[in-house]
């Protein structure tokens, strides 16, 4: 385990994360992170954006392919309703002899070391655990351990990504925390090429048939708005690809069905009546502004009308 010497306290550093990751099609959003951590001039700072997408959709992933073509060690930190602050940044580890040490976590490894750092699902994370990255993702680049009682100033090639699910089990993450997390790069669900090529490089030892059930499956439910990703579609094919090693004579199709509804839901099999059901529930209804209750949509007077009115829910 590597260490360091901060301000006269010794801190133990987290290990990257080793596995390689390739990241098929949808250039533009790979393009779009790269340039974000770009600097232009010796006096310019990195950008810390938010990679933003349903869950499955390949968001860590992106964020990885990105470092590796970078060069650079990922480090990632998962973030949840419990996060605190003390373990975004040092954590203290009583040992056996009863001695106190440190352990920096990935995310400021990651900043002592110059690699890059993922905080996975950042808006499950409570605005307290937020306020002591404030420092870190701003101009000043610094992190305040309350815990050791250190200060830890970043490395140059330090660099960050927070991804962020689009489902309703999240923080909404304070205005002074979003402008330091910027842009939004959204991640759109794969074309029909594109994610064949995603599960076959996923599954190389699935059959054809069952990569274009689950493909024709998948794409279906993308265009009813149904929130069906890449991960579903991999679990879905692991887990039929095993019956069908348990049961050598079944009917293929019957055991693609049976793992959809399994890993699913037996409303997953109908996905035209449940996207209907969904609809019904409001779950595709864009969120509103308080001008949308006084006035229509192409009203002058309402203050959140725009010209484009395809613009409006943005």
């Amino acid at each position: 385990m590597e260490k360091i010497v901060v301000d006269n306290v010794e801190l133990a550093l987290a290990h990257p994360v080793a596995t390689t990751v390739e990241w098929i099609g949808q250039s533009e959003p790979l393009r779009q992170l790269l340039a974000c951590w770009i600097t232009v001039d010796e006096r310019d700072l990195p950008l810390t954006p938010r990679i933003i997408g349903y869950p499955g959709i390949g968001k860590t992933t992106l964020a990885i392919a990105a470092a590796r073509a970078r060069g650079q060690d990922v480090y990632i930190m998962q973030c949840t309703a419990d996060t605190r602050p003390e373990d975004l940044l040092v954590t203290p580890v009583l040992s056996e002899q009863g001695k106190i040490s440190y352990h920096a976590s990935p995310l400021l490894t990651a900043a002592v070391r110059g690699a890059v750092a993922i905080l996975d699902e950042g808006n499950r994370m409570a605005e307290k655990s937020w306020a002591s990255l404030a420092g870190l993702f701003d101009n000043r680049r610094m992190a305040e351990s309350v815990v050791a009682g250190i200060t830890v100033c970043a490395h140059p090639d330090f660099r960050a990504a927070i991804t962020m699910n689009e489902d309703s089990s999240t923080f909404e993450i304070p205005d002074y925390i979003m402008s330091r997390l910027q842009p939004g790069i959204k991640i759109p669900f794969p074309e029909r090429e594109d994610e064949m090529k995603i599960l076959s490089y996923s599954l190389p030892f699935s059959s054809g048939e069952i990569l274009d059930m689950c493909v024709d499956y998948l794409q279906k439910a993308h265009g009813l708005d149904l929130s069906f990703s890449v991960r579903d579609g991999i679990n879905i094919i692991r887990y039929a690809l095993k019956l069908k090693e348990s049961d050598k004579g079944a009917d293929t199709k019957e055991l693609f069905n049976r793992a959809v509804s399994q890993i699913l839901g037996e409303d997953a099999l109908d996905i035209d009546k449940l996207a209907q059901t969904r609809k019904k529930q409001g779950g595709n209804i864009p969120s509103m502004n308080l001008g949308d209750f006084f006035f229509s949509d192409d009203e002058d007077l309402n203050p959140d009308a725009e010209s484009d009115p395809d613009k409006r829910w943005g």
